[in-house]
């Protein structure tokens, strides 16, 4: 019987979800959706020196900002539960007694002061079958001294008791068959009585065969842990439930070498965030995709086609395109550059597709906290659905399109200089006039009576239409005028008039 697909997103709430993790759980919930599977959402917070509060909070908004549905796990409930690791430390004590009565596992009470005698004392130093006979643990101390200093509450270690050299197969789905030799492996600490907690490669084995995780698909940051994933998972007897493992490629620096940090997303200007995180420690702000305005569904394009490509010239793809082409056969080995500028094209892309009446619901908090209020979304919809195509970005419509809901009090000084010629007040208290005299302000009959007048008068079309221009915009560029005037009232668009006639000082006449 072939077995479920059943994959995991475990985050550590020790942070914020960096970028890469977040196209972790990307490709975790597309492989999963592609074969029908499920995807459970783990809170692996057993390293309680790294905690940090707020965090898992954080992770589980932003997830949801980006979209991704969990069908288990913390905050969605499920059979398997519970779901966040430090709520499970009872399951995770019983297998870690089981190794120890296997003899698998031994207890092991060096202090960090003899731990780090030991790495000045030998070359190279690791915790294995060539060093651990030197050291002060259960196989040297015997049981009764064990028991001893357990009762005592000396503080103790539970290590893995690896064989030495033993030839360890790892069968990636992308990599292949990766092969090593247990020498190269220390004794990992496993348990740690001072929290009573598991490390990541216990809990993290303990889980996936509990919740039957049929596929463990990670960063290839934790391909060196595999080999010995696959011990625990032997030396449990579950060899016939063992996931398949997927090491993804790393995500690199835009530029140089090396995998992609925040410092670099600092150093260029992009965030490696979903959403703005306030460290609770240092009181460091860092910028998110959604607060520097991306839209979810462009970043997800954009992060599916780091490392995989969908077998075709496609690039515009739906979450729901995504799903029907995503397969492991079409991810690359080799890192994948993070090139942030082919996220701000996915970001135009999406934006230009949007409805200009989602876009407006986007772009109120804009107008809030520019204090901009009496706006209806009609009207705003209609002027950003004129000035998106120049725009990246939600928070770029305000800069292409501030005039429509701010009158100019600055006017464009090459523009003034080139544009508003002596005669120009004078012609710009005949297009008042001519523009009160119009009832009909749609743009193709405004732009009619407008050009007849110019062409009557004998004026000069552009001088007379970019000084219009700079009256009401209050720089010569924008969308087609007779389009802003057609949303615009015209009383306002006339008291903008008035407004530059009395403000732009007419250079005098040659």
């Amino acid at each position: 019987m072939e077995r479920k697909v059943r994959v995991r997103f475990a985050p550590s709430p020790t942070g914020p979800l960096h970028i890469g993790g977040v196209r972790t759980a990307l490709f975790n919930y597309l492989f999963a959706r592609a074969n029908g599977g499920d995807m459970i959402l783990r809170i692996e917070d057993t390293d309680s020196n790294r905690f940090v509060p707020g965090a898992e909070e954080y992770i589980i908004k932003a997830l949801e900002w980006f979209g991704l549905k969990f069908d288990e796990g913390v905050g969605y409930g499920g059979e398997y539960g519970p779901y966040r690791q430090s709520e499970r430390k009872e399951i995770y004590k019983k297998y870690v007694d089981q190794l120890l009565a296997d003899g698998k596992a031994y207890i092991a009470f060096d202090t960090p002061e003899e731990l780090a005698k030991a790495r000045e004392e030998f070359p190279n130093f690791q915790y294995d079958a060539s060093t651990r006979g030197k050291m002060r643990n259960s196989l040297t101390l015997g049981e009764e001294e064990t028991q001893r200093l357990i009762e005592a509450g000396t503080q103790y270690v539970v290590r893995f008791k690896i064989e030495p050299d033993v030839a360890v197969t790892v069968n990636d789905r992308i990599r292949g068959e990766v092969t090593i030799n247990s020498n190269i492996l220390d004794d990992k600490v496993l348990y740690k009585s001072a929290d009573n907690l598991p490390t990541y490669h216990l809990a993290n084995i303990v889980d996936d065969h509990l919740m039957e995780v049929s596929h463990v698909i990670r960063g290839e940051e934790w391909l060196p842990s595999a080999p010995l994933h696959v011990l625990l998972y032997k030396a449990f007897g579950w060899e016939d439930t063992m996931p398949e493992f997927v090491h993804l490629p790393l995500l690199l620096k835009p530029v140089g070498n090396g995998k992609l940090s925040k410092r670099d997303g600092d150093k260029l200007g992009f965030p490696v965030f979903l959403l703005e995180w306030h460290d609770p420690k240092s009181g460091e702000v860092s910028s998110g995709y959604r607060e520097q305005g991306y839209l979810p569904e462009a970043v997800v394009n954009f992060l599916a086609l780091l490392g995989w490509n969908p077998g075709d010239d496609s690039e515009l793809m739906t979450m729901n395109d995504l799903i029907s082409k995503f397969s492991f056969e079409h991810c690359s080995k080799s890192g994948a550059k993070f090139d942030y500028k082919k996220g701000l094209w996915f970001n135009h892309e999406y934006l230009m597709a949007k409805p200009d009446e989602e876009l407006a619901e986007l772009f109120m908090p804009v107008l809030e906290e520019k204090g901009i209020t009496g706006y209806d979304k009609g009207y705003v919809a209609k002027a950003i659905g004129m000035v998106k195509g120049r725009a990246n970005l939600i928070p770029e419509l305000w800069d292409q399109g501030a005039f429509f809901f701010e009158a100019p009090t600055e006017y464009a000084a090459k523009d003034v200089k080139k544009r508003w010629s002596a005669e120009t007040p004078a012609i710009m208290e005949e297009l008042i006039s001519v523009l009160e005299g119009i009832d009909d302000m749609t743009s193709a009959n405004a732009e009619k009576i407008v050009l007849d007048w110019i062409a009557s008068q004998g004026y000069h079309l552009g001088n007379v239409m970019n000084a219009f221009r700079l009256a009401v915009v209050g720089q010569c560029k924008g969308p087609h005028m007779f389009d802003i005037t057609e949303l615009m009232p015209k009383e306002e668009v006339i008291a903008r008039i008035r407004r530059a006639i009395e403000n732009i000082p007419a250079p005098a006449a040659e």
